[in-house]
């Protein structure tokens, strides 16, 4: 028994993000997001995708091209998710996801009175974007905190 890895909170909740990822149709980044309260309940969970009622199938999935047929005007991402569709109030959670939250994010991680989060991959550390949300979410008090390692999750499904 004393040999069985047993996973860290911290590990526990990002693999729960990595698992809701999996749910996503993006083909290039899938990302997700667990809330979490103070008393390490979870609250929501969340990724990255089309709006309730817009198909995957009749959205554009490209990174690159004319605006309005590339996913970015469509996709609604993980941590927005995962807020939107908390049963609950988020105040004072902890929002765990793979992906550092863009500027928009930040602003509803920020309004919505989440206190940390909790990351792996900061990518897009030196984009607009990435520089914008940590001024936000350092100016409002929200914990920034990076994991020291990436998880993987595999998933085999029979």
């Amino acid at each position: 028994m004393a040999d069985k890895k047993i996973l860290s909170w911290d590990e526990y909740f990002m693999g729960l993000a990595h698992l809701s990822a999996l749910r996503s149709k993006d083909p290039n980044t899938q990302v997700g997001a667990c809330i979490v309260d103070t008393n390490k309940r979870v609250v929501s969970i969340g990724y990255n995708g089309m709006p309730y009622g817009c198909s995957d199938d009749a959205y554009p999935w490209e990174r690159e091209g004319d605006y309005l047929n590339t996913k970015y005007p469509f996709v609604v991402h993980a941590e927005l998710n995962a807020i939107l569709n908390a049963p609950r109030s988020v105040q004072n959670c902890i929002i765990y996801v793979s992906l550092f939250p863009c500027n928009e994010c930040a602003k509803a991680i920020i309004q919505s009175g989440i206190k940390k989060v909790v990351y792996e991959d900061d990518k897009y550390a030196g984009t607009d974007s990435i520089i914008a949300s940590k001024k936000m979410l350092k100016s409002a008090g929200v914990e920034l905190v990076r994991l020291p390692q990436k998880m993987t999750i595999e998933v085999t499904i029979e």
